[in-house]
């Protein structure tokens, strides 16, 4: 492959950020826990893994190798990654790599609020925001006066006196290039990416690290020998096509080049919120009927908490269950009209439930509400108290 040309003309005048908190929920737990920095952590315990304040002041905490269940690693620090264990793996799989990494309680109550200082810290600077989730939020600073190293210092600092908790800033031109240079000095890093670095510091990254190229594409692409983002500018766009598709290879050559035209989305409607929970044993629908009436209540009243907090309401209700050998069953029901009452919610996935074959063990049930409007655009402001079903 020919080492492609690249020319500023590529670099609109947009300077857009992309802003990520390190390592969130493990940072807000060393808010609590200071005297536990430096050492390998795992969150995604449960309330029986709270550290106990000793007599002398220590903590006696859990660890990984004491773990028995099904539960998730939430978030890790970067100690304990550094030792094979990431989000979303398996706490009995993560104590195999790190059996005396310290084990933490997943606190969301308390990563929501931490979430929503960090935001309004960044609004009180630059309130043009696209919101991505509760520890990353992408930024459009074309209309601030200030260079970006300045912009990037102060907003770090912001953060940092309302949280106390550090974050890494990319800046670009785009969406696409600035997701990816928030990445590259983690953690408490600034990286800028324009015309005359994007050759050093994009191309010679791994093709996977574009947001968008999945592991399968990724898998295909090295097969293609391609294997870095210069790699992939390279590529003849005949062999793109042939393998990909017009539409994806298309794609493909924009993101090697850095074009991205897509703008920020600052209101947007979410399309459902659910709250679900894995069991550390399998049930059983009459079994264990009295834990799971009331598991499935409290998941009923979080989803309805979440819509109400969020002002939001929803229409259909829908549950999930995943049986012991990993079949995942849904059935949803749309109501007459939008709510967000705990207990319309219950009775509608409840209806929902009724719909399911509960003859075998299952190992995990969750509840989600979508087709959700806004509650301060509808009609219905408050929770209907009306009959679920109308005759």
């Amino acid at each position: 492959m020919t080492k492609p040309a690249f020319t500023k003309l590529e670099f609109p005048e947009r300077r857009i950020a992309h802003l990520d908190m390190d390592m969130f929920f493990a940072g807000v737990e060393l808010l609590r826990y200071p005297e536990l920095r430096g050492e390998a952590i795992v969150v995604g315990g449960r309330s029986v893994h709270t550290p106990q304040r000793q007599p002398d002041g220590s903590l006696k905490c859990a660890r990984l190798r004491d773990y028995t269940g099904r539960g998730v690693v939430t978030t890790s620090t970067y100690e304990a990654r550094a030792l094979g264990v990431f989000s979303a793996m398996g706490l009995m799989k993560s104590a195999q790599l790190a059996p005396d990494a310290i084990l933490l309680p997943s606190d969301f109550e308390s990563y929501r609020h931490y979430s929503r200082l960090f935001k309004a810290a960044v609004a009180s600077i630059t309130p043009v925001i696209e919101n991505r989730g509760i520890d990353e939020i992408y930024i459009d600073l074309s209309a601030h006066q200030e260079d970006n190293l300045s912009l990037a210092r102060r907003l770090k600092a912001a953060i940092f006196e309302a949280t106390g908790l550090t974050c890494s800033i990319g800046i670009a031109a785009n969406k696409l290039l600035a997701k990816i240079a928030s990445d590259l000095d983690k953690p408490d890093g600034i990286s800028i990416i324009d015309a005359d670095n994007f050759e050093t510091r994009i191309w010679p990254l791994a093709a996977r690290k574009v947001n968008g190229i999945g592991p399968k594409a990724a898998r295909k692409l090295e097969q293609l020998g391609i294997h870095t983002i210069a790699d992939l500018a390279a590529a003849e766009q005949t062999l793109l096509q042939e393998h990909f598709g017009l539409s994806y290879a298309r794609w493909l050559e924009d993101v090697a080049q850095g074009r991205d035209d897509r703008p920020l989305s600052t209101h947007s409607t979410p399309k459902s919120m659910s709250r679900e929970t894995t069991f550390e044993r399998d049930m059983h629908a009459k079994q264990d009927k009295a834990r799971l009436s009331t598991v499935f209540t409290d998941l009923c009243q979080r989803v309805a908490d979440d819509l109400q907090r969020k002002g939001y309401l929803g229409r259909t209700v829908g549950i999930k269950i995943k049986y012991h050998d990993f079949r995942t069953a849904t059935r949803d029901l749309s109501l007459p009209k939008p709510t967000n009452d705990p207990a319309l919610i219950r009775k509608a996935a409840g209806a929902c439930l009724k719909r399911l074959p509960l003859d075998q063990r299952f190992r995990l049930l969750g509840v989600r509400v979508s087709a959700l409007s806004s509650a301060e655009e509808s009609a219905d402001r408050v929770p209907e108290q009306g009959r679920l079903f109308e005759s």
